[in-house]
C-alpha cells in the first residue's frame, strides 16, 4: 500500500511537470502568433494609409521612421520589432541595442531559404541569450497592397516562464501535502492490517516452534482469524493429531526394535562361551577314563575351563545389567583427585600418567559411578591400539567455572570419520572383543548428573575425551 502511494505520487508529479511544460510551450507559441498577427495588421494598415513615400523595399526605413511609427507599434505590442529587406539586411528596428549600420545583424541565408520555401512564408526559430533566457524569433514577409513582398518582419520574443513556474511550484506543493497525508494514512492502515495478520501468524509460528515429536502438542485456537489463517490453523491441528498417532506408533516400534536388538546381542554374546563349553564337555566325555592315574588333573583342568566360560557369561550378564539400569546416584562430597587416582590403580603405571592442578577438588558425585566412568575411558584408551604397551594415556583433572573437567588423552590409532557419529551407540565397538557398551554407559552416567562428554580424534594420532560435571549436584 505504501509503495503504491509513493509510486502514484511520483508519477502524478512527473505528469504534472510534463503537462505544465507542454501548456507553457503552447502558450508561448500562441502568444507569439497573436503578437505577430497584430503587428502585421498594424503594419499593413500603416502601409495603406501612408502617402508620403512610395511603398517599396527601398523606402521601408523612411516609411517606418516617419513620425517614429516603428516605436509606436513596438510600444503598443510590448515587443522589439526588426524590419529587414528581402536580402536579409537590417533596415530599421525599435530596439536601442540594434543599429542600422551594424552588419553583424542580418538574416542568414538558411532562414531566407526556409522563408521562401514555406507555404505560409513564416519561419519560427528558438534560441537562448548569453544570459540563459530562452526566446522565439518569428520571420514573415511584409507585403505591399498587391501582396508583393517588400521586406521581412522579425519579432524577437523572450519567453517569460516565471508565472507558469510559480503556478507549477504551488501545484506541486499542494500535491505533496495531499500525498504526505495519504502516505501517513496508508502507513497507519498497513500497520494495523499487518498487526492483525501477523498476530495470528505469530501464534501459529510459536505453536509450530514448540511442536516436538513424542510429546503432547497443544492445538491452536483462534476465534477472529481470516479464512487463510483459519485454513492454516485447521491444517496444523490435523497435523498435530496425525503426529501424535505417528509418534505413538514410532515409539512402540522403536521399543520393539530395541528389545529385538538387545535380545540378539545377548543371545550372540552368550553363544560365544557356550560353544567352547560344549566342545570341552564332549572332549572330556570321549577322553574320560576312571582308571587314568592323571584323572584328577584332567578333571581340575576341565573344571577350570568351565568356570572360566561361566565367569565370561556372568560378566556379560553384569554388563547388560549395568547398562540397562539407570544410575542409582548416591551423591556425597568427594575429593575428585583422590577418587580418580583410586580408579587408575588397576592400570599399568608405565603407560598411564595422571595430572591434576590441585590436591583437593571437592564435588558432589557418586564415588562408584565416577570410578566406572574413569575406568571405562582409560580402558578404551589403553585398548585403542593393537600393542597396548605402546599406548600412552594422560588423565587430567581440573576445575573451570564451577565445573569439574576430566580429560583422557591417548596416542592410539584414533577414530575414523565414519565411526565418530556412532561412538556412543550401544553395542558399537571397533575392537574384536567386548560388547560396545562401555562408552554408552559412560554417556548415560554423565548426562544423568547434568554433565556432558565430548571428544576429538585424529586417525593414527590418538583421541581426547573430555567429561564435564557440575560441582554441586542436588
Amino acid at each position: 500500500m505504501i509503495l503504491l502511494v509513493v509510486i502514484a505520487s511520483i508519477l502524478i508529479a512527473l505528469m504534472a511537470v510534463y503537462q505544465y511544460n507542454e501548456q507553457t510551450k503552447d502558450y508561448h507559441a500562441e502568444r507569439l502568433e497573436r503578437k505577430e498577427n497584430t503587428i502585421k495588421a498594424t503594419i499593413d494598415l500603416e502601409l495603406k494609409k501612408h502617402t508620403t513615400y512610395p511603398v517599396t523595399e527601398e523606402n521601408l526605413y523612411k516609411i517606418f521612421s516617419y513620425k517614429d511609427k516603428i516605436y509606436d507599434i513596438s510600444d503598443i505590442n510590448q515587443l522589439d520589432i526588426l524590419i529587414f529587406n528581402l536580402k536579409g539586411e537590417l533596415q530599421i528596428t525599435s530596439s536601442s541595442s540594434f543599429s542600422k549600420d551594424d552588419s553583424s545583424h542580418h538574416i542568414s541565408q538558411r532562414i531566407l531559404n526556409l522563408l521562401a520555401e514555406s507555404p505560409e512564408h513564416r519561419v519560427v526559430v528558438e534560441g537562448e541569450t548569453p544570459s540563459g533566457i530562452k526566446y522565439k524569433s518569428a520571420y514573415t514577409y511584409i507585403n505591399d497592397g498587391k501582396f508583393k513582398p517588400i521586406g521581412i518582419l522579425h519579432i524577437h520574443y523572450l519567453k517569460d516562464n516565471s508565472f507558469q513556474e510559480e503556478e507549477l511550484k504551488e501545484f506541486l506543493s499542494r500535491l505533496a501535502y495531499v500525498y504526505i497525508f495519504m502516505l501517513l494514512f496508508a502507513i497507519g492502515i498497513a500497520y494495523f492490517v499487518s498487526r492483525y495478520i501477523s498476530r495470528s501468524i505469530q501464534t501459529v509460528s510459536e505453536k509450530m516452534s514448540m511442536t516436538v515429536l513424542g510429546k503432547s502438542n497443544e492445538k491452536i485456537i483462534l476465534e477472529d482469524a481470516s479464512l487463510e489463517i483459519f485454513n492454516l490453523v485447521t491444517a496444523y491441528n490435523t497435523m498435530v493429531d496425525k503426529l501424535e498417532k505417528s509418534a505413538s506408533k514410532l515409539a512402540k516400534s522403536q521399543r520393539e526394535q530395541a528389545w529385538r536388538e538387545m535380545a540378539k546381542q545377548v543371545a550372540h554374546e552368550i553363544k560365544n562361551p557356550l560353544t567352547p563349553m560344549r566342545l570341552t564337555v564332549q572332549s572330556f566325555e570321549r577322553r574320560f577314563d576312571a582308571n587314568d592315574p592323571n584323572i584328577k588333573a584332567k578333571i581340575s583342568e576341565f573344571s577350570k575351563s568351565l568356570i572360566q566360560q561361566i565367569d565370561t557369561m556372568s560378566s556379560i550378564a553384569s554388563a547388560f545389567s549395568n547398562f540397562a539400569e539407570m544410575p542409582k546416584q548416591k551423591i556425597e562430597n568427594l575429593n575428585v583427585v583422590e577418587v580418580v587416582k583410586l580408579a587408575l590403580d588397576i592400570f599399568n603405571k608405565n603407560n598411564v600418567y595422571y595430572f591434576y592442578d590441585d590436591e583437593e577438588i571437592i564435588a558432589r558425585l557418586d564415588k562408584g559411578q565416577l570410578i566406572r566412568v574413569v575406568t571405562n575411558l582409560v580402558k578404551n584408551s589403553v585398548q585403542s591400539s593393537d600393542s597396548e604397551g605402546d599406548v600412552k594415556v594422560e588423565v587430567r583433572v581440573f576445575q573451570e567455572n564451577e565445573k569439574i573437567v576430566i580429560t583422557v588423552a591417548d596416542n592410539g590409532s584414533g577414530i575414523s570419520e565414519e565411526d565418530k557419529d556412532k561412538i556412543f551407540e550401544p553395542k558399537f565397538t571397533t575392537k574384536s572383543s567386548g560388547m560396545g557398551l562401555g562408552l554408552a554407559m559412560v554417556k548415560n552416567i554423565v548426562e544423568a548428573y547434568g554433565g556432558n562428554i565430548t571428544f576429538v580424534s585424529e586417525l593414527g594420532k590418538g583421541s581426547v575425551f573430555t567429561v564435564t560435571f557440575p560441582k554441586n549436584n542436588k
